[in-house]
């Protein structure tokens, strides 16, 4: 089953354009606001590497921010990495 989590703030104009296009696909996500969530804060960091809002996991796999979800779907790959599945570690 995929599973696609997303790293926000309220105030932050990608992370609303990046559940917007997730919206558009119909692909359900987990929402963290790291704005009232400091271990969320944390644990994206560690996750992820990225310092910057919004950050993507899909499948466990830590994607970046809204250029490139926003690439992975303009290039076709974004069905793919969903239709991939969970990641084997």
């Amino acid at each position: 089953m995929r599973k696609v989590e997303i790293y926000t703030q309220p105030q932050c104009p990608y992370c609303h354009h990046a559940k917007a296009l997730l919206e558009a696909r119909e692909i359900v996500f987990q929402e963290y606001n790291v704005a009232v969530d400091q271990d969320a804060l944390i644990e994206m960091v560690g996750r992820t590497g990225g310092r910057t809002l919004p950050q993507i996991v899909i499948n466990d796999k830590a994607i970046g921010g809204f250029d490139d979800l926003s690439r992975l779907d303009s290039e076709g790959q974004l069905s793919a990495l969903l239709e991939a599945g969970p990641s084997l570690q």
